[in-house]
């Protein structure tokens, strides 16, 4: 079959609230720098009342992966759930806007639209608390396999591997993928969530259900309950698999039976919030990769992308990321 797309995203379908905030209002409201917490909707009003002049725009992980692929010109997809209200709707309209092709059936009863308040210290650091709401509702009902079919990647994040109605669709969207013989990425997401499905997300490194794994230096760790970098790289290696590690300023490393390749970060002129970092280094790896690009330039790919999103607010790319990989000689 040849490919009607270049990557299908599977994912929680969130909008960001994102806030400036200072270390005294973190210790404060007792969160911790850096992390991502689930909260439940009381909780979210609270921390929204709270909150200074805020930026909306729509986000999630796979989502913002999502539409940097669009951003470098690929033909993109996404499958999230929403609910039928104003938020729901300002997320289908903004992902829409920059391409990506978004069909899933909005929720009309049950829980509101997800949303996650991110609050941006002066250090660009960002801390996360988020409200699922609609996005656990996503279940094998909402996957469309003759898209998955047409995918040459499909895309999953493991924040929502939570719900079990979502897992199944992540299952079986493997299934179809892999029937097809498409790839299947797969990305860690957070400390925290490896640490909830350690042994499930090494059973589907094991059992080949995973092409391509994402995941920062931190999660890897934790994937192997290891403090020493080399050992789980080693880990990784003979499974078969294509493994991108991000280090933030350090660069990334490329992961693969055959050894492992370190790649250096793009420059920045400044800092101003780390929110999607990853989410765009695996948009401009898997742009190259869906194009069949060498692993260096996919890896430079997503260093530019990397680097472009932590100079703005907000984990969706602002202009045309081809344009930008055009100027530096990436792509042609």
């Amino acid at each position: 079959m040849t490919s009607k797309l270049d990557v299908l995203g599977l994912g929680n379908a969130i909008v960001d609230i994102i806030s400036r905030a200072d270390e005294a209002f973190l210790i404060q409201q007792n969160l911790q720098k850096g992390s991502m917490s689930l909260i439940d909707e009381e909780r979210a009003e609270s921390l929204y009342r709270l909150m200074g002049p805020v930026t909306l725009t729509s986000g999630g992980s796979a989502a913002n992966t999502i539409a940097g692929i669009a951003a470098f010109g690929s033909k993109a997809a996404f499958i999230g759930k929403v609910f039928d209200d104003e938020l729901g709707i300002g997320f289908a309209h903004d992902i829409r806007s920059v391409g990506v092709e978004f069909n899933t059936p909005m929720s009309t009863f049950g829980p509101k639209t997800a949303r996650c308040f991110v609050f941006v210290t002066p250090d660009g650091e960002r801390t996360m608390n988020t409200y699922l709401g609609a996005c656990q509702g996503l279940s094998s009902n909402d996957l469309d396999a003759d898209l998955i079919q047409s995918s040459e990647i499909t895309y999953l994040e493991g924040y929502l591997w939570d719900p079990p109605g979502a897992k199944n669709a992540f299952r079986t969207a493997i299934k179809i993928a892999h029937s097809a013989e498409r790839l299947v990425a797969f990305t860690l997401s957070d400390a925290f969530c490896v640490d909830r499905y350690r042994q499930e997300f090494l059973d589907l490194i094991a059992d080949g259900s995973i092409d391509v794994l994402f995941a920062n230096e931190h999660e890897l760790l934790s994937l192997f309950e290891t403090s020493d970098l080399q050992s789980a790289i080693h880990a990784l290696q003979g499974r078969g698999l294509l493994a991108i590690v991000t280090r933030s300023a350090k660069g990334a490393l490329v992961i693969h039976d055959q050894g492992a390749s370190a790649y250096p970060a793009f420059p920045i002129d400044n800092l101003v919030d780390t929110t999607g970092a990853g989410d765009l280094f695996a948009a401009g790896f898997l742009a190259g990769l869906a194009k069949k690009l060498e692993l260096a330039e996919c890896a430079r790919l997503g260093a530019m992308a990397a680097a472009e999103v932590i100079q703005q607010i907000g984990a969706r790319p602002k202009r045309s990321l081809l344009h930008l990989a055009q100027e530096h000689g990436i792509l042609k």
